[in-house]
Order: C-alpha cells, then structure tokens, then sequence
C-alpha cells in the first residue's frame, strides 16, 4: 500500500502566503511553519520558565509544524477574507477541519492516532493552541517587519494591526518575546553578530 502523506506534506512549499501584497521575498507555508514551530517552542519555554506554564513543548512545535498543513488542499486565504465576517470564518474553519480529515487518511492506521493528536485540538491542549495561535501572529509581524526593513511600505498597516492583536492577546510570554527578541529582527547581520 502507498500512503502520499509526506509527499503532500512536501508540496507546502508551493503554497505561496501572502498572495494579496506586493512582497519583497515571497514566503511560502513551509518556511512559516517551520518558524511557527520555534516561536511556539520559545514561547512555551517561556509560558513554563516565566509563567507558571506546564506545556508540553515538544506537542507544541509539532502542533506549530503542522498547524498550515490544510492549506495544501485549502491554498492560503487571505486573511481580510477569511476573516471578513463570522459566516465565512466559520465556513472556511469547517473546509479546513475536511483537510486536516483527508491528510489524516493518506496515514496508515497505526500512524493516525499521532497525527491527529497535531492536526486536530484534543481536549486539555486549549494552552498549546493559544501559544500557537501567538506564534503565528508573531511569524507574520516578524514577515513585515522584514518587508519594511526591505524597503517595502506594503506591509506597515499590516504591522500595526498584527502588534495590536498581539498586544490584545494578554499573553505574558508574548510579551516578554516582543521585549527580549523581536528587537533583534530590525538589525543587520553584523549589528547581530556584534551584541
């Protein structure tokens, strides 16, 4: 029997976020996944170090490693569409709990039950979705941070409504994220290397 799950899983990097702004350097879901996972990585350290957390980190970056996965059927959706109005977010989060459905058969059964544990919120992992969800906010503020630093004023309103989102969240971690790391994104490669 074959099973084409990675093989989907490798088609990521086609799927091109974005699409309604000009953007100096495209990103595709698979880079963004991957820096996902280590911002929610670092915010669960921080959640657990700073917070009086008790997150599972490891469930937490695969969660983040996969948490765009659909998007391979669903293709990305621009967020002022996706979240125009409750109607279509809900319609598109019923499309892409189908996706995450359809991954999940092109498993062998004895895979399924770990994949699912990351493709779909299991009761007790509300934390761990949170986190991710805040990662993913601070994966896109970083993207126009770096489009600004590039030169490119597409992304400014973009970066203020991400910073305020990410301000209304609450979240102490993410706070201390924003304070300690996201400096760092507007420097130079040398300015890093030298600090």
């Amino acid at each position: 029997m074959e099973y084409p799950f990675f093989a989907m899983m490798a088609r990521m990097k086609y799927i091109e976020r974005w699409a309604l702004m000009r953007n100096s350097v495209t990103e595709n879901i698979s880079e963004h996944s991957m820096e996902v996972a280590m911002l929610a990585h670092c915010l669960g350290i921080i959640f657990n170090e700073k917070c009086g957390g008790n997150v599972d980190l490891n469930k937490l970056a695969l969660i983040g490693l996969y948490h765009d996965a659909n998007e391979i059927i669903t293709g990305d959706m621009p967020t002022p569409v996706k979240y125009h109005d409750s109607g279509i977010r809900d319609a598109y989060k019923r499309v892409e709990e189908m996706a995450n459905h359809t991954l999940l058969q092109k498993l062998p059964d004895y895979m399924r039950k770990y994949y699912e544990d990351v493709l779909f919120m299991q009761d007790g992992d509300e934390e761990l979705w949170k986190l991710v969800k805040a990662a993913d906010k601070l994966s896109a503020l970083i993207k126009c941070m770096e489009e600004e630093k590039a030169g490119n004023k597409e992304f400014s309103t973009a970066a203020r409504t991400i910073m305020k989102t990410l301000r209304q969240m609450g979240r102490e971690e993410v706070d201390i994220f924003v304070r300690d790391f996201l400096p760092s994104y507007s420097k130079t490669l040398d300015e890093l290397q030298n600090m």
